[in-house]
């Protein structure tokens, strides 16, 4: 029997012979390309913590120990490791085992995580409120080198330093986030971690120093700076240990006996200890290892060529706003990129290569993205800060006083927004029109297809204040592509002409707007068409417009609360136009789950089946009272 299928707790774990758990990691890796070819997921960041993982596990008690992953993406050996790996055929699925670490999924899990830079906050709350109990369990929070870009973690860090109290940080360093780390941080760990000699430096040259005997107080002078000047010259983490915590490492993070022997000294410390593990990204399967980036989130693929099984999709959203942003900088000197650590991801390679100088990637730190691009614009540059709508709720104060307050030219490319599906509720891109639209000064677009995209970036780089263009994951949309009218601000663009029934659709909701306009035309209705276009400022002319219709329907991909049509609801209301007979097609003020776009559509009544079952239902209803 393999040793993987003896494990069903960290009890099982422990009954395993420590010289057999290099082949252990062995089978939890072939497990991890195995099951994760088959549904997709985080496969390089999981491959990379193996050992490590394993190692926590035979080290502490989970779950009286508290073991916290930042960003947690690459939870799933932790998974398998507390009894979970007979779900692993439905992890992101609808109902099935989630991508990240969940309260309600396992009590192994003790915080849902799914945001970058939180871990080591989270885990101080956690020790702080255990030594106000009086208990004494042991606490670890894992962070990536990656996260450690983002402000929070050393927010985090200068509090731990400061009060004491026991705790494990472990930096798992694979000099990587999703793209290759960029910065300051990412150089002194790579400093440390290419000088391995340091580690020995380090003991004898305290040795040395804590020896020399202190003869008068100006020797003693002396010599506490020359201890500290050649502590800062060859003790390596010497930053860490200046910030209260003690620095162990660099540690090799595949060889499991030497983490064994590190994490159990550790865990005997008093204090905050520090642990710096070095690990390769992807590590035990080639394709990865070559291109931990295209396996970091990954679809289902071929083990043995390491393609993705799904037809690749070309012309994303993201691909058209790299490819407009080159062509329109060439003739504009003054555009600059920025992006949080995802230039693939958000579509910004092109830009990259093509303008070194003119981009910008500042790590994971969206809040400093946002900040660094407001002043970029009042020195007359026009940034366009591309980022998933998830992360851009990390910078909401930013936006608000460092953008909105000066009005400044900046423009936000707001990838993902919508349902991302599979990555669940920490990444659904559906609350950016609420918190965006309350912000005085910020322009909300949101293109219906591909064509009026690049048109939507052009105006908003163009536009004198700050711009935020929202659009889905996935293929950019061929519908309708030519009828593209002139963009004008605040303006809505009329699709069809009708009567008595209204439908408004904002962004990728004209898809579904569409087909429910076609069903209602098949039903012998003849409704107005409308392509929103904008969700602030929201067309006055075409809420006027709409006060001689019986019926009106509005469609958006956003939480219904402060979204685009309680907002045009409440413009309608104040002009004095009845609006008992509004209806919204929106998400409910929830966090939506993992599943399919069209899994999610059919739940929360947003399918175009749903939709016609609401809007006939709604229109035989007005007949009755009529």
């Amino acid at each position: 029997m393999r040793y993987i299928d003896r494990i069903n707790s960290p009890e099982d774990l422990k009954e395993i012979d420590k010289q057999d758990l290099p082949q252990l990691c062995k089978e939890i890796r072939s497990f991890l390309v195995k099951s994760v070819s088959k549904t997709g997921g985080h496969l390089a960041s999981n491959l990379g913590v193996v050992e490590l993982t394993v190692a926590l596990h035979y080290c502490l008690n989970s779950p009286e120990d508290k073991i916290l992953w930042d960003v947690g993406h690459q939870a799933y050996v932790h998974k398998i490791l507390t009894g979970r790996k007979d779900k692993f055929d439905t992890l992101r699925q609808l109902n099935g085992l989630s991508g990240f670490p969940k309260k309600n999924e396992s009590p192994h899990d003790f915080f849902d995580i799914g945001h970058s830079s939180t871990s080591i906050s989270s885990a101080l709350g956690m020790a702080l409120s255990r030594d106000l109990s009086g208990e004494k369990y042991k606490i670890a929070a894992i962070i990536g080198d990656g996260s450690m870009t983002g402000g929070l973690s050393f927010e985090a860090i200068n509090n731990a330093g400061r009060g004491g109290t026991d705790l494990m940080v472990i930096l798992n360093d694979n000099q990587m986030s999703i793209s290759k780390n960029v910065g300051a941080m990412s150089r002194h760990l790579n400093d440390i971690r290419t000088s391995p000699q340091y580690i020995g430096v380090k003991n004898d040259i305290r040795k040395i120093l804590n020896s020399i005997p202190i003869v008068g107080e100006s020797l003693g002078r002396f010599a506490e700076k020359t201890k500290n000047s050649v502590r800062y010259a060859l003790v390596p983490g010497i930053l860490f240990e200046e910030m209260g915590f003690k620095y162990i490492g660099p540690i090799d993070g595949h060889n499991v006996e030497e983490l064994i022997n590190v994490i159990n000294r550790a865990k005997k410390m008093k204090g905050p200890v520090f642990l710096h593990v070095y690990t390769k990204k992807g590590k035990g399967y080639k394709m990865s290892e070559k291109d931990p980036c295209v396996f970091h989130g990954i679809d289902k693929f071929d083990i043995k060529t390491g393609k993705v099984l799904k037809t690749k999709v070309y012309d994303t959203y993201s691909d058209v706003l790299g490819k407009t942003l080159c062509k329109l900088a060439r003739s504009d000197e003054k555009i600059v990129a920025v992006t949080a650590a995802m230039p693939e991801g958000t579509g910004l390679t092109p830009f990259q290569e093509e303008f070194p100088k003119r981009f910008f990637d500042v790590g994971i730190a969206e809040a400093h993205a946002v900040t660094f691009s407001a002043a970029m614009a009042e020195n007359g540059f026009k940034p366009v800060f591309a980022v998933y709508s998830t992360f851009l709720q990390r910078s909401y104060d930013q936006l608000l006083h460092d953008v909105c307050l000066m009005n400044s030219n900046v423009v936000f490319a707001i990838d993902r927004a919508g349902v991302v599906g599979a990555d669940g509720e920490t990444h659904q891109g559906l609350f950016d029109i609420s918190f965006l639209s309350s912000m005085p000064n910020m322009v909300i677009m949101a293109p219906k297809n591909k064509a009026e995209f690049r048109k939507m970036i052009k105006f908003a780089i163009d536009h004198k204040g700050p711009v935020s263009v929202r659009y889905p994951k996935g293929s950019a949309s061929m519908l309708l592509h030519d009828t593209i009218s002139e963009i004008r601000l605040g303006k809505s663009e009329v699709i069809f002409e009708g009567k008595e029934i209204a439908l408004i659709a904002l962004g990728s909701m004209m898809e579904e707007a569409f087909k429910v306009y076609g069903m209602l035309k098949e039903k012998g209705h003849s409704p107005l068409l409308i392509n929103a276009r904008f969700a602030k400022p929201i067309d006055k002319e075409m809420t006027e417009l709409l006060k001689s219709f019986q019926h009106v329907f509005t469609f958006e991909e956003n939480v219904v609360s402060g979204g685009f049509g309680s907002n045009l609801l409440r413009q309608a209301n104040d002009m004095g136009i009845n609006v008992s007979n509004y209806h919204i097609f929106a998400f409910p003020d929830e966090f939506i789950p993992q599943g399919t776009r069209e899994e999610l559509f059919h739940i929360y009544g947003l399918s175009t089946e749903k939709m016609m079952e609401t809007i006939l239902s709604k229109i035989e209803d007005g007949n009755k009272n009529a």
